[in-house]
């Protein structure tokens, strides 16, 4: 994008503070053995909540940026392969701290992909709803199959005692993504319209969160390593 969304730094920015609330209360169970119940309820529904507004602005930032200027496929692979070596970082250092659990297929591994398989979507306009709905639906039946193997598991087969501290499969994931392009497509088909009325310069909430949302990747990569090391320097100190 030219000029920056204000309104979609504003979410990602509401979405990483998000994330950063419930790594925290992770790495309390992780380190402290809290038995939050973080897969269930309130903060399961929470834990789905973020994960679905970063991926639904992966989607309209991807309709804004690259879909809607009609990019060529290199813009594509130039994209998804920053965040690929990302990815491949996290997959190499979580093995090495956490060899039962380490991401095989996390959050920013989808990302990578998504951005690939959205090129031949991009035609499709708001057909694409009907497409993230099949992808949802079909992730929501999948996970009460019971496979035997894991050789398949990007895509959401997997055997029942599979576990990683980031997983999140193609299906249904990237239905959520498609959701994303087809909302872009739909609000901003003409303008980008609502950025006018927000003003975050004159708003320190507003500045904050949109500040956030312009070093989301940053932000993500790092965050992690902060709360390790303060949890471990609490352990250290106690």
């Amino acid at each position: 994008m030219s000029k920056r969304v204000v309104e979609i730094d504003l979410l990602r920015g509401i979405a990483i503070i998000m994330m950063i609330i419930y790594h925290f209360l992770f790495d309390l169970n992780f380190f402290f053995n809290a038995k939050i119940p973080l897969t269930t309820g309130v903060f399961g529904i929470f834990q789905k909540a973020t994960a679905s507004l970063f991926l639904l602005l992966v989607g309209i930032s991807l309709y804004l940026s690259n879909i809607k200027s009609n990019a060529p496929l290199k813009k594509y692979l130039k994209r998804a392969s920053k965040i690929f070596l990302f990815r491949m970082i996290i997959t190499v250092v979580t093995f090495f701290i956490v060899p039962k659990y380490y991401v095989i297929f996390g959050v920013l591994h989808l990302i990578s992909v998504s951005i690939l398989l959205s090129y031949p979507f991009r035609k499709f306009g708001k057909l694409n709803l009907v497409f993230a709905l099949i992808f949802i639906f079909l992730g929501m039946i999948i996970p009460k199959i019971n496979f035997s193997s894991n050789s398949l598991l990007v895509l959401g087969f997997h055997t029942r005692d599979f576990f990683s501290l980031d997983y999140f499969p193609i299906f249904p994931w990237f239905g959520v993504v498609l959701l994303g392009i087809y909302l872009g497509n739909l609000l901003y088909k003409k303008e980008m319209a609502t950025t006018k009325n927000l003003t975050p310069q004159k708003n320190l909430l507003l500045k904050f969160l949109a500040t956030l949302g312009r070093n989301a990747l940053g932000i993500y990569l790092l965050h992690q390593v902060v709360l390790f090391s303060l949890f471990q320097l609490i352990i250290f100190l106690s």
